[in-house]
């Protein structure tokens, strides 16, 4: 008997505590946000991952442990093990072309000098496959210090809204399908909700 269909989310960055509060790593720190959401807390290392399946969520959550310009070598073993097709992996990365805070989801296309996204494209031999980008903003024309930098301390401040905010969009693709999600994420062009005292999480 097979495994049941299952979907992947796929958050990418790089090991290591010294990469932690960077903004290439604010992909981990989303699926991490949506583990304790939904108590996953029984990891495994297997795949160059380190991965968990939630039945509430009915998927498996992945942290590729290979460095960011590797992530392919997760991707694919871990979609072969579980039998995941192409639209139902949904991967989460930062993005320096969007301003911080901004949400974007597309089904699939390029990775856009992204090299997280680059070796995932490489590895399965397409580019279609759902995408959730963050955006981390960009402050100098260097890109490499940009993602190996950490947030401002005035952006690390307003990170927890953005994190619940695009868990909260992953809860809706593992639902509800890319179709819903997409039109959550890019509603408003991907901007924060401004703030009028109500729920920022778009429902």
């Amino acid at each position: 008997m097979g495994l049941p269909a299952v979907k992947l989310v796929v958050g990418l960055g790089n090991p290591g505590p010294r990469y932690v509060r960077m903004r290439h790593n604010i992909g981990f720190r989303i699926v991490d946000a949506l583990a304790r959401r939904h108590d996953v807390s029984q990891w495994r290392t297997r795949f160059e991952a380190r991965f968990s399946r939630s039945v509430q969520l009915d998927a498996v959550l992945a942290l590729p442990q290979t460095f960011m310009n590797a992530s392919g070598d997760a991707v694919r073993p871990l979609m072969a093990a579980y039998k995941i097709a192409l639209p139902d992996v949904l991967v989460v990365c930062d993005d320096i072309a969007l301003p911080f805070a901004h949400l974007r989801m597309r089904r699939g296309g390029s990775s856009g000098g992204h090299n997280g996204l680059k070796s995932i494209i490489g590895a399965l031999g397409t580019d279609e496959f759902p995408r959730l980008r963050v955006g981390v903003g960009r402050h100098s024309a260097d890109a490499i210090s940009v993602v190996l930098g950490a947030f401002w301390p005035e952006e690390e401040k307003a990170l927890p809204e953005v994190i619940e905010r695009a868990a909260g969009d992953v809860e809706t693709f593992l639902r509800m399908g890319s179709d819903a999600a997409i039109a959550r994420v890019n509603a408003d062009g991907g901007a924060p909700k401004a703030e009028d005292g109500g729920d920022d999480r778009r429902t």
